[in-house]
């Protein structure tokens, strides 16, 4: 499995993405993947994940944009040193695409940061590779 981190504003993201295999149905385009996220505090300050950003780009190079408060219907507040995980999936209508993003931080003064998610792939043994 693929592991991609990034580190900005002392916020440490790592993604594990996975294609899920008995979830897609690759004969109707259906291709669904699961992503793993841990978000850790690395910073002396108090952060509050208030809202998500994703850029979905499928292998047609079709764009999906999604914004929304939180992550999994929550919004943790992550002190020094704690981390946060969750598990969410989207699916694609090809067989390759990325993924990228960011989150948008609150700290303890009002002012918000933008944490960079990295961009990581997502590859199903569907996908055909060609070499040039």
């Amino acid at each position: 499995m693929q592991s991609y981190s990034h580190t900005r504003h002392s916020v440490r993201i790592t993604v594990n993405p996975v294609y899920l295999e008995n979830q897609s149905i690759p004969e109707d385009n259906q291709f669904l993947w699961a992503y793993h996220v841990r978000i850790e505090n690395l910073s002396a300050e108090n952060l509050l994940l208030r809202k998500r950003y994703w850029k979905i780009i499928d292998a047609l190079g079709r764009v999906q944009e999604v914004w929304g408060d939180g992550v999994v219907g929550e919004q943790p507040n992550l002190q020094p040193g704690e981390s946060f995980e969750y598990t969410s999936g989207t699916p694609l209508p090809t067989s390759s695409g990325i993924m990228a993003g960011f989150y948008v931080m609150e700290k303890k003064d009002g002012e918000r940061v933008e944490i960079e998610i990295p961009v990581f792939s997502l590859d199903s043994p569907h996908e055909v590779i060609s070499v040039h």
